[in-house]
């Protein structure tokens, strides 16, 4: 059905006969499973999605470092230290892949993040969170990336070439940071009272903004259909947070903490949990710039830009100098 549909003006989806020539041997190719490349044809619609989707992703890989990278210098001990480092590395280079990808797509850097200061390119909800303990650390890394994971998975698969190649060692690394997360979980859950009960608080305070990073449900998603259509996105909002939920409550059975969800049972038709769904007038308000931690982390993100700018006109002045000396020896551009 989705290789057969694509999104109109009228938010519709029309069939392969109401395409044109171009849209309809494109559609095809998605629906054998091809790799769209950048110096290929492509729909306008289907190269904005990605620039928006591509784009919001490397945003969140960025703005992503700012919760974690506060607890650096405060991590209990020098093994904890050096984790935590190379995580928010990792993060750098998540974000450094995605802008290299977007940007196949027919816009800079530069561009994309102007549209992130400004605020009309967004990040994922989830940083807009405090972490104000040790245990939020471990929260972050067992909720936050194993959300992650499950989004991200799919993506390898999907349509877009350098979107799909990037998202393979991506995943690699993000396997890495669930793992950490969850084992400073258990280090705290098995510890002391104490710890136990910050362990539980993070959950506790972590568990519904994890819920809300893969997007509002399906009824009410606006971009879901034809990033379906056009196999950028391979699940469903709603499909994913299922799968999350069955994957998770497991683990904190394990670690002896509670899911703060009074409505969780196991349905045994559907081979699956029943929650409840987030507050998505929560997420709504976040996403609005109303968060916690909105103006702290856009505030720290244009500082950083706007302090790194004598770097880059350094940069530009060198590489300028250098192609001015290559063409006056008559040396031609790599």
């Amino acid at each position: 059905m989705y290789a057969q549909m694509v999104k109109t003006d009228s938010d519709r989806l029309k069939s392969l006969d109401e395409m044109t020539p171009e849209e309809r041997e494109f559609q095809e190719r998605i629906g054998r499973g091809e790799k769209i490349e950048p110096k290929e044809w492509m729909p306008e619609g289907y190269r904005k999605t990605l620039i928006r989707q591509i784009g919001q992703h490397a945003h969140s890989e960025i703005v992503g470092q700012l919760p974690e990278g506060n607890w650096i210098t405060r991590a209990p001990t020098l093994e904890r230290k050096a984790i935590l480092l190379a995580k928010v590395q990792d993060e750098a280079g998540h974000g450094l892949y995605l802008y290299s990808a977007v940007e196949t797509l027919g816009v800079s850097r530069d561009e994309l993040l102007a549209m992130l200061h400004s605020g009309k390119m967004k990040y994922s909800s989830i940083f807009n969170y405090p972490t104000l303990n040790w245990a939020d650390i471990g929260a972050v890394g067992w909720l936050v990336d194993g959300a992650a994971i499950m989004n991200q998975v799919q993506l390898q698969k999907t349509s877009y070439g350098p979107y799909s190649r990037a998202m393979i060692r991506i995943c690699k690394e993000e396997s890495f940071h669930q793992r950490q997360g969850y084992d400073i979980m258990m280090k705290m859950a098995f510890g002391n009272p104490a710890q136990k009960a910050m362990a539980q608080d993070a959950l506790s305070r972590f568990w519904y903004p994890s819920l809300m990073m893969f997007g509002p449900s399906d009824k009410d998603s606006v971009h879901s259909a034809q990033s379906m259509a056009w196999k950028i996105k391979i699940n469903t909002n709603d499909e994913l947070r299922q799968k999350f939920v069955d994957q998770t409550v497991p683990q904190a059975k394990y670690l002896g903490l509670t899911i703060p969800d009074e409505n969780l049972k196991w349905n045994e038709d559907k081979g699956g949990y029943d929650f409840s769904e987030p507050d998505w007038s929560e997420f709504f308000d976040v996403i609005a710039g109303n968060g916690p931690c909105n103006r702290e982390r856009m505030n720290a993100r244009v500082k950083a830009w706007e302090d790194g700018a004598w770097f880059r006109d350094g940069l530009v002045a060198h590489a300028e100098k250098t192609a001015s000396r290559r063409a006056a020896a008559g040396i031609a551009a790599e």
